[in-house]
Parts: C-alpha cells; sequence; structure tokens
C-alpha cells in the first residue's frame, strides 16, 4: 500500500501559480506539471496537461510506455492547438514528469526540469535529466548542484510539452525510463521552484524524518523553498512503499562513559567543522547522474543482457534468434521493429524461450516465440515468482504459452496467445496475474487455467475456441472480456 501527499504553492514572488499535479494512488499514478507562457497562458497548459495525461493513463491499453508516450504527445498537441487558436495564449507550453508504478517499478515520463528523485537506504539518486543547457551541465558533473542552482541561465530549458506537434516516438522529445520501486523507497516528483532553491540533500533529509508521513514532508520542503526566496511556484509530490523508514542512526554502545561519549562528540564537532571550513569549496556532493542506455543486440540477446542493468533497454533488430533468454530486473527486451524478431528454442533444447525467475521490473515487448513439430517449445515463456509486464508479443504452437508459478503477480497486455497444444496461460500459486486486451485463440488445453489459489484480473481479452478455467463466479468475467467456448464434440 502506498503513501502518498501533494501540495502546490504559488511561492513569494509571483501572484498566480502555474504548477498543477495529479495523483491517482489506486492506479499507482504521479504528475507534476510546470506551465510556461505567463498568466494565464501557463495556467492554462498545465491544466491541459492535467486533463489530457489523466484521460490516456486511466485508459489500461497499451504497454505502459505506450500509454505514457501518448498521454504527454496527446497534452502536448492539445496545448499546440490551443495556442495556435488563441493569441493571448501564444507561446503557452509545460514541462512535466509523470510516474506510473506497478509490479515493483516505476515506468517515468520526462520533458522540462521539473524532477523525479528517488529515496532509498538514506541515499536520494536524481533519475530524471533537466533538458536544459545548465541542467546538463550539473548531469554531466561539470556544474556543482549549488552552482546550478545559482545560475543565470537555470530557467531555460530546449524541450518543453505544447511549442511544437508531436509525435508519440519523435526522438529528443520524451524521456522514458524504468526504474525498480519496492516497499522500502520513497519518491519525490517536483518543480524547479523546489530543486532551484532547495538542494538534494536537504530533500533527502526532510522526507526520511518524516518517513510515514509524506504529508509532513510536503509541506517542510515547500516551506524550505519559500524560506529560500520562494521566487517561483512550488509543486512536490513525495510517495513512499508501506515498509519505507527513516534511515537508521548509530547509537554508542550501553558501556561506554557519558563523559567520554560527550567528549567524542564535541571533538568531532570540532574537526567536523574546520574540514568544512577548509575545504567548503569542494564538500558540496554531486548529483548523481542515472544514465539508461539502449544496448542493441550485435550478435546472441543473452550477451546483451549480460551488459545490462536496472533502467537499461536491450533493443533486438529483425531476425530469428535459437536461444533461450533470461529476463533481468529492470531491464527492458524489445524488438527494434515490433513481430520483427522470433525466438525459437535454443539448439538440442524444448525450452522455454524466456525465463525470469524472481524478477522484478522487467518487460518484455514486440518478439515473436514461435514453435513447430521441428523445433518444439515445451513452454514459450516461463516467469517464476517475477514481476514482469509482457506486452504485444505472440506466442504460437509452444505446450503452454506463458507459464506463471509462485506469489508474483506479472501483466500480460496487448498479446497474441495461439495454437499452443497445452495451456495458452497456465497460473500456479497465490498470484493476482493481470491480463488485459490478450487475444487468446486455439489452445488445445484451456485459453487460460487458474490453480492453487490464483486469482487473475481479465478485462477485455479476446478468448475464442477456448475452455475458461479459473476459480470464482465466471459471470462478471465474461461481462468484461469477449469469450466464445470451443464446440462441444460431435458438433460443427
Amino acid at each position: 500500500m502506498l503513501r502518498c501527499a501533494g501540495a502546490t504553492d504559488s511561492g513569494r514572488v509571483r501572484r498566480n501559480n502555474e504548477d498543477a499535479y495529479w495523483m491517482d494512488a489506486d492506479r499507482g499514478i504521479f504528475l507534476v506539471v510546470d506551465g510556461i507562457g505567463g498568466q494565464a497562458a501557463g495556467e492554462r497548459a498545465a491544466a491541459l496537461a492535467v486533463e489530457r495525461v489523466r484521460a490516456r493513463l486511466e485508459r489500461q491499453t497499451g504497454s505502459t510506455e505506450q500509454r505514457i508516450r501518448e498521454a504527454i504527445t496527446l497534452a502536448n498537441n492539445e496545448i499546440f492547438r490551443n495556442a495556435q487558436s488563441n493569441p493571448e495564449w501564444k507561446g503557452m507550453a509545460c514541462v512535466l514528469t509523470v510516474a506510473v508504478l506497478e509490479n515493483g517499478s516505476a515506468v517515468i515520463g520526462h520533458v522540462g526540469d521539473s524532477r523525479l528523485y528517488l529515496v532509498n537506504n538514506g541515499e536520494i539518486r536524481k533519475i530524471t535529466h533537466d533538458h536544459s543547457p545548465v541542467g546538463e551541465r550539473e548531469d554531466s558533473g561539470e556544474l556543482r548542484e549549488a552552482d546550478a542552482m545559482r545560475h543565470p541561465r537555470r530557467n531555460e530549458v530546449y524541450r518543453d510539452v505544447g511549442s511544437d506537434e508531436h509525435s508519440p516516438d519523435d526522438s529528443d522529445f520524451i524521456e522514458v525510463q524504468t526504474i525498480p520501486f519496492d516497499s522500502t523507497s520513497a519518491m519525490v516528483l517536483c518543480s524547479d521552484g523546489l530543486s532551484d532553491q532547495v538542494p538534494s540533500a536537504a530533500i533527502r533529509d526532510a522526507v526520511g524524518r518524516h518517513a510515514g508521513d509524506p504529508d509532513r514532508a510536503v509541506r517542510e520542503l515547500i516551506a524550505k523553498a519559500n524560506a529560500a526566496g520562494g521566487k517561483d511556484n512550488v509543486t512536490v509530490l513525495v510517495v513512499e512503499g508501506e515498509r519505507f523508514v527513516a534511515p537508521a542512526v548509530a547509537t554508542a554502545s550501553s558501556g561506554s562513559s557519558p563523559l567520554l561519549g560527550l567528549a567524542l562528540f564535541a571533538a568531532g564537532i570540532l574537526i567536523a567543522g574546520g574540514a568544512a571550513y577548509w575545504t567548503r569549496d569542494i564538500w558540496i556532493p554531486a548529483p548523481v547522474r542515472i544514465a539508461p542506455r539502449v544496448i542493441p543486440v550485435s550478435g546472441s540477446i543473452a550477451t546483451a543482457m549480460a551488459q545490462a542493468g536496472a533502467g537499461d533497454t536491450v533493443e533486438v533488430p529483425p531476425g530469428e534468434y535459437r536461444e533461450q533468454v533470461r529476463l533481468k530486473d529492470g531491464v527492458t527486451l524489445r524488438a527494434r521493429t515490433p513481430r520483427d524478431v522470433i525466438i525459437r528454442a535454443a539448439a538440442m533444447s524444448d525450452g522455454p524461450a524466456v525465463v525470469a525467475e524472481g524478477v522484478k521490473g522487467a518487460r518484455i515487448s514486440g518478439v515473436r516465440i514461435l514453435a513447430d513439430a521441428k523445433m518444439p517449445l515445451a513452454t514459450g515463456i516461463l516467469l517464476r515468482d517475477s514481476d514482469v509486464e509482457i506486452d504485444d508479443v505472440e506466442v504460437k504452437g509452444a505446450g503452454i504459452g506463458i507459464a506463471i508459478h509462485g506469489s508474483a503477480s506479472p501483466v500480460l497486455r496487448g498479446n497474441s496467445i495461439r495454437d499452443c497444444t497445452a495451456e495458452g496461460v497456465l497460473i500456479l500459486g497465490a498470484s493476482s496475474p493481470w491480463l488485459s486486451h490478450n487475444v487468446i485463440q486455439g489452445n488445445k488445453g484451456a485459453g487460460i487455467r487458474a490453480r492453487e489459489g490464483a486469482k487473475p484480473a481479465l478485462l477485455e481479452n479476446v478468448i475464442e475456441r477456448n475452455v475458461l478455467d479459473i476459480p470464482g463466479d465466471p459471470a462478471p468475467v465474461r461481462q468484461q472480456n469477449f469469450i466464445t467456448e470451443p464446440p462441444a464434440r460431435g458438433h460443427k
């Protein structure tokens, strides 16, 4: 269960507030928007962004990355059209950061210089990259955080939402990345009214000190921004996992003398103070840059996966690959051209073609997993205790199309699973996977079979010529999905 809070404030200089935000904890969606254009124009741009992003993300069709790209693009083009139609709104735009939490990961969409920080184990990391000249220099380490905060060109951005028309996949428009987000972590989304006034260490301290009470953390951070000058609108969202706690503080052993402890404490203060004074030009910590990579496959998929870390994407060029692919925490495996990548059984093996064991925050998209009599697959995709998102994947002709074992709850969205010799989707264990907008056809065992306490959630799937074998009342499932049973034997 998430704990979250958000607030926005006009600051001490500006009369109007061009910031906006939106939170939907049930769906795990969090958005911060900073309007550009002055007066009513900036406020309208922010309002349009919230309206369009919210409307698209509430429709859970397509992969999470697709939804985010489409949501931001819809907002962009609506703001652009409004600006063209009204001279008073000419030049209006906004910057924004949105995060969608699901299955132990956060998918983040970002344009401009609003920010998302991740707080965990007493540390803070800046996840998003500022799309600005000063922000680039700060991210590269050329400028220290304090110098960047004081820079006279700090407010310039070279990416925004609304100044030009875009399509979802335009290069150099939307930055999308996926990071692990577990129950011990917290996120901070904010406009530059906070990050230009309050250093990241102070943000970390406020969030950690008020662990369990994100509303107090939000109010303290806004107060800090205003106390530092409040030169801009400031918006802050704090999102905590249910096990996020303040970092542990070391204590003296019970056998230590109180006087000795006091003396050591005083000496430590003097030494630290002196060190801070003499090294005051270098002690400000540099921000940590998270730079997700796109790793192209040049030989085997396994070689590229071995190089990938959390947040990276392994991109597979068109072709046929005979190998077993193992997914990794936080890594996306995607086809460069959807459905032009075929994965078959590894040589001298009958599968599975894709395996995830104890994996969190991974994703596979756009590939085809094919089997036939010459190259059989006992299982197309095997997920064991793994929170994985599978979207726009075709599994055809395997024994079992997708097998889900254990208590994790993966997401299957927009896939085609057909002509398997056993089950299309087999779910075993206390899992509650989410299956939406899949086409499940002609599998000889059952289209979907759930056992051992599994409780799948099914929405708008097409299940044709298949038996549906899941626990519970079938009536609601039939109302929310398109289902046709196979004809009885002896009938056509």
